[in-house]
């Protein structure tokens, strides 16, 4: 059984610091701003046998479809230089076993609102999903992914398109009374764009970004690595492209926004905030180090000192004129 003292011991460090991490996602209290992206967390219970992952802000869960799906044809990851591609596609038991098997596993091990990534290949996929998950007491808000590069006939092909992204919102918005975050896919020509049209369809926030498109080529075979030739480039070398984006899309809309790409520190925590994230999700470094979030959070205190911070809210956009 895990130690609940982790949570205790991060809250007391704060407080005896004079510290607050605390952020709000519409509505939402967060104790800090550290959450799991989807895809590299599982759903969520999957770490509670290395630490009380109730010391999270949140978790993203796993990317949900209407129906279950295997993924694509392996091989799926290929190693890079500070970083990894992925090639999924959106493995999951889909909505229905989520909702009956998964998120009772993770109700005996998380306290706090969770945040369901959903995805698919057509609006009603979306819409259909959006409404089962917006019924579930442990769901805080819907985190919509218009951006997964690893799926054909969907997916990212909603994120770059500002009509498309705009008709995915809409219609989520219209049947979930939860807080609709739209999760934004970096491989286009202007995130502003794509992200006002999410803001005009209705949503309550904006997520970003997703992977990269990135390949990588075996010398030996003369062939892509991955079976689906093309995946999803995550890992440190992303986070100056996501940081930049984050600045552009604070700058667009009025509207919170959940940051990620490459976070591996405390201090790139920060980083994203004073760009415009109102909290973070950390991604590829949970499969380098599945102690990477609480790592992260307990190093919070020392950066909010070194760099005169006593409240992370008031940091929010900071680096904007």
């Amino acid at each position: 059984m895990v130690s609940k003292k982790s949570c205790e011991m991060t809250k007391s460090a704060f407080k005896a610091s004079n510290l607050s991490p605390q952020v709000s996602l519409s509505g939402i209290t967060l104790d800090n701003p550290i959450i799991p992206a989807s895809g590299t967390f599982g759903f969520g219970y999957e770490f509670a046998d290395f630490y009380d992952i109730n010391i999270l802000g949140s978790i993203a869960l796993k990317g949900t479809t209407k129906e279950g799906r295997y993924g694509n044809p392996l091989p799926r990851i290929a190693e890079c230089t500070a970083g990894l591609i992925n090639s999924v596609g959106l493995q999951n038991p889909g909505v229905e076993k989520v909702i009956s098997e998964e998120l009772p596993k993770l109700k005996k091990c998380f306290c706090k609102p969770a945040i369901a990534n959903i995805s698919g290949f057509c609006v009603d996929d979306y819409v259909y999903a959006a409404e089962r998950l917006d019924k579930e007491e442990q769901i805080g808000l819907l985190e919509i992914n218009i951006s997964c590069p690893n799926v054909h006939g969907g997916g990212m092909s909603f994120g770059t398109d500002p009509k498309c992204a705009y008709a995915v919102t809409k219609a989520v918005k219209d049947v979930a009374k939860k807080p609709v975050y739209i999760k934004l896919t970096p491989n286009v020509t202007s995130i502003a764009d794509i992200a006002k049209a999410c803001a005009d369809g209705g949503a309550d926030g904006i997520s970003l970004i997703n992977t990269l498109l990135g390949m990588r080529i075996d010398l030996k075979s003369k062939r892509p690595v991955i079976a689906n030739k093309a995946g999803g480039f995550s890992g440190r070398a992303i986070m100056p492209v996501a940081v930049r984006m984050v600045y552009e899309v604070y700058e667009a809309v009025k509207l919170p926004i959940i940051g990620m790409g490459g976070i591996a520190s405390a201090e790139d925590v920060i980083e994203f905030m004073l760009a415009g994230a109102t909290a973070v999700e950390v991604g590829a470094q949970n499969l380098v180090d599945p102690y990477a979030c609480k790592d992260i959070i307990e190093a919070l205190p020392a950066a909010m000192q070194k760099y005169g911070i006593k409240d992370l809210r008031d940091i929010i956009g900071g680096a904007h004129v």
